[in-house]
């Protein structure tokens, strides 16, 4: 019969379909920058140099960066120090991340993220811009490279963090003195890592011999308040 001459022919396309579509599919990819998780990535790869970008070190660099900044987060929202409120160390009072990264009120707390006036919580437009460079020269070429490894490791991330909670040691959990100065531990802010920038009141620069210099980002601490 002739649908059944037909059936080796069938079966060889649908093959070759299959096999086109597996080739086609891209080696990293987002989510929604309206959802909690791709959100979250979008500050993380914002925050971080990528290959060929000025404080690119190396790949590991690069994640211990992002990792830390989501400690930042994660700090601002369940380890406010003794003697501090909510609102003096991360300008907010919320337990939702996205306040934590967007600010309320009106008043930002991380560039480029922040809530329109429906309160919707949005990127300026360089964000997405950076981000579908990336993913272009991501999902270009024959395997997935360094490119590829390092947005997937922010989304996973991300998405590990909204599900679950925070992963990996936190770094700065235990430093207890930065020279003569007594400190909290844990940091709880970041900027790019320049002398001149400071986050200003009791933030504390981590030094470089305590890692505190991650991706072209300095960290901060805080003093530790007299009893």
């Amino acid at each position: 019969m002739p649908i059944l001459k037909n059936i080796p022919v069938l079966a060889l396309m649908l093959s070759i379909v299959i096999g086109t579509c597996a080739a086609a599919a891209p080696f990293a990819q987002f989510d929604r920058p309206d959802s909690t998780a791709g959100y979250l990535a979008r500050l993380l790869v914002n925050e971080t140099p990528f290959p060929g970008e000025r404080a690119y070190e190396s790949e590991a660099d690069t994640k211990g960066a992002m990792l830390q900044v989501l400690w930042v987060l994660h700090c601002r929202l369940h380890f406010i120090p003794k003697g501090y409120t909510q609102q003096q160390v991360a300008g907010v009072r919320s337990g939702d991340i996205i306040d934590v990264i967007t600010g309320t009120g009106g008043r930002r707390q991380c560039e480029g993220f922040y809530r329109n006036a429906a309160g919707q919580f949005v990127t300026e437009p360089r964000v997405e811009e950076r981000l579908n460079n990336l993913l272009q020269i991501a999902n270009s070429g024959g395997k997935p490279g360094r490119f590829a490894a390092l947005l997937n490791y922010a989304q996973g991330l991300a998405q590990a963090y909204v599900k679950e909670g925070i992963e990996g040691a936190d770094r700065f959990a235990g430093l207890k003195r930065v020279g003569s100065l007594q400190v909290t531990g844990r940091a709880y802010s970041w900027m790019t890592d320049v002398d001149s920038y400071h986050p200003g009141g009791n933030f504390v620069n981590i030094p470089s011999a305590e890692e505190g210099s991650l991706g072209g980002n300095r960290f901060f601490t805080l003093r530790k308040e007299p009893k």
